[in-house]
């Protein structure tokens, strides 16, 4: 399908998506977060996709939730006040079940609801000047795409208090060191960062993959206990994925 807030492309086994508005730092519209959800969940059902690489156009990752735009469809009837919030919850949910490592590369400026697009993603990859913050305080509003429970389990309860009560951002150079992305490289590195990372994943099983990655996101909630036994039971819990997981590896 034609997109216009977002460019889908296939590089091979890689899917990916590209934000694409540059003129306005990539600011969340509703149409784009509904688009990323119809993209990534036709993603998810390709079994000849084995990764996906999510990135902002421009000089920016994303600056946020655009008010203007969301208020703008509101009122010309496109959107109810409630879609944003629901598609990007689905969303999130869609990038955790699907079968494929979803990355994400982070530059420029990635504040608030971006920063919370961020953390629904596998794999965070950042320049190291990139400005990453959470500003829900500074306009006195409350997190809706799990910002308080996420940003928590990544940075420690500690430093998520920290960011969130102050809304200053940290560099993506401090955002490696306290966690909260995987790996921070110099802008101009970024690209060929999240491509090497995409295809060292491309060398392993896909089927394995995507098992192990339903492992820690179902496991990582639980007790050692309950994890475990989610581990030992794994098979026969899937067994409703079973032939499209069999089909994944045979497209690898």
């Amino acid at each position: 399908m034609q997109y216009q807030d977002i460019i889908l492309e296939y590089q091979d086994a890689i899917a990916v998506i590209t934000l694409n508005r540059p003129a306005a730092l990539n600011a969340l519209t509703p149409l784009m977060i509904r688009e990323l959800k119809q993209a990534v969940s036709e993603i998810a059902q390709n079994s000849t996709i084995k990764v996906l690489i999510v990135k902002g156009a421009g000089r920016a990752f994303s600056a946020g939730i655009d008010l203007k735009a969301l208020n703008d469809g509101i009122q010309g009837g496109q959107f109810k006040a409630a879609d944003i919030l629901e598609d990007g919850n689905q969303l999130a949910q869609t990038i955790r079940s699907m079968p494929q490592p979803a990355i994400v590369m982070v530059h420029g400026h990635c504040y608030t609801g971006a920063t919370e697009l961020m953390m629904f993603f596998d794999l965070i990859l950042a320049a190291d000047d990139a400005k990453i913050g959470d500003t829900h305080t500074k306009w006195g509003i409350l997190p809706k795409w799990g910002m308080s429970q996420r940003l928590p389990r990544l940075v420690g309860i500690l430093k998520a208090k920290e960011m969130s009560f102050t809304a200053k951002p940290v560099t993506g150079q401090e955002a490696e060191r306290i966690g909260l992305v995987n790996k921070a490289v110099p802008l101009q590195q970024l690209e060929e960062t999240a491509f090497a990372l995409a295809n060292d994943i491309l060398q392993n099983s896909a089927q394995t993959i995507a098992a192990m990655k339903h492992l820690y996101n179902e496991g990582f909630s639980r007790s050692l206990e309950e994890g475990l036994a989610l581990e030992q039971a794994f098979i026969t819990e899937i067994t409703d994925r079973v032939e499209f997981l069999k089909n994944f590896e045979k497209n690898k």
